[in-house]
């Protein structure tokens, strides 16, 4: 074997590890969110302490991408629809999540979540009045089987309160897919970089406007162990799991980046297990292979016909979410 085809094997493997890995990374999101609740913590605070914590961290990566690169200034209008777009995929989207959180396994939440590509298609279907083939409907419909399948395992353990922690979430998902589908031509125009530094600092002024009107002390007031949280949430959760994405997306691309994933639900239901003992029942697997079944068809089909006309992929990986 030559030597650059060893070093192209060898970066299209760390590629997937970075994208599995950080995939997994995301993820133990919800482990963190769930402890710091039994600390009596809400949502309000675990958001502005996650995104305050975060943000250095975020402008420390815009300020080395700065420095190797010449960024136009924006326009206003770029401006705002970054607020918004920052409002919705970052913010809205993730303060649904985390009310979500006090209902609802870690389970059941990142598989809804894994379902936003289905809701990106239904969006672009309903109300873009673009077209879907037969065979993303079939995953649309294994998917949403699936996750009915998790949702009764859930039910069975908490009760009613399991539809309103399945309905926060699914529209956390829906807030991030509708944020998806705004965001794609913005990345392409200011870079993934700057979107996301742009975005997240958006929602980190929201969360402190919205924590300052609830309960403007709580930042300060908190028990230790939350402060530790937030930081393992802000680093280890968020802006590490970014970066890797965001380099397996440039060596491997996105459609890869997508399969590897799949590894998130999995990787919950696990550290659920492991670090909150929530149950792992074979229902729960079930569903659990019927969502990623049904996500894996759909980022097939979507990597063919990336492949077939040669279009190159946009990075809309989530760093928050």
């Amino acid at each position: 074997m030559h030597s650059q085809d060893i070093s192209q094997h060898r970066r299209y493997l760390s590629g997937i590890l970075m994208a599995g890995l950080g995939s997994v990374l995301f993820s133990g999101k919800a482990i963190l969110v769930k402890l710091a609740f039994t600390y009596n913590a809400n949502a309000e605070t675990i958001i502005a302490l996650r995104m305050l914590m975060a943000l250095p961290l975020f402008w420390t990566i815009y300020w080395w991408q700065a420095r190797r690169q010449t960024m136009s200034r924006l326009s206003l209008v770029d401006q705002v629809k970054i607020f918004i777009l920052g409002f919705l995929g970052y913010f809205f989207s993730s303060y649904l999540d985390f009310l979500g959180l006090q209902y609802i396994s870690v389970g059941l939440e990142r598989i809804v979540l894994y379902l936003t590509p289905t809701i990106v298609l239904l969006i672009s279907y309903f109300v873009l009045n673009k077209h879907i083939t037969r065979l993303q409907w079939y995953a649309l419909i294994v998917g949403y089987l699936g996750v009915i399948v998790v949702f009764i395992q859930d039910a069975s353990s908490t009760g009613s309160t399991a539809l309103l922690g399945m309905g926060l979430v699914f529209a956390s998902a829906c807030s991030y897919a509708i944020y998806m589908i705004g965001s794609g031509e913005m990345v392409k125009r200011v870079g993934s970089v700057r979107m996301v530094v742009y975005a997240s600092s958006a929602s980190a002024l929201l969360s402190v406007i919205q924590i300052f009107y609830y309960e403007p002390l709580a930042l300060f007031t908190q028990v230790t162990p939350i402060y530790w949280l937030s930081l393992l949430n802000a680093v280890l959760c968020t802006v590490i799991p970014m970066l890797l994405i965001m380099v397996a997306i440039n060596r491997v691309g996105s459609p890869l980046v997508a399969q590897a994933g799949i590894l998130g639900p999995v990787s919950t239901l696990f550290m659920g297990w492991a670090v909150l003992s929530e149950p792992i029942t074979l229902l729960q697997i079930g569903g659990m292979i019927l969502v990623m079944g049904a996500m894996w068809l759909l980022v097939r089909n979507d990597a063919s016909k990336m492949n077939s006309s040669k279009v190159a992929s946009v990075d809309n990986a989530d760093p928050l979410n």
